[in-house]
């Protein structure tokens, strides 16, 4: 079972990456990117709660 799957998992990852440099490049990106989203929403997020309490007052 272990053995099946460690050669998913290779294959996966492999299979949109065919060497080593584009699975860490597209690691990479992936985090760039969910940085940016997660700022993004974190923002989003403060904002309307911002604007929610405001209008209590």
């Amino acid at each position: 079972m272990k053995t099946f799957l460690l050669l998913f998992s290779t294959i996966f990852l492999f299979s949109a990456c065919a060497t080593w440099k584009g699975v860490k490049k597209d690691s990479s990106d992936a985090w760039k990117t969910t940085k940016t989203e997660t700022k993004k929403a974190y923002k989003a997020t403060k904002k309307a709660i911002h604007k929610m309490t405001e209008e209590e007052e």
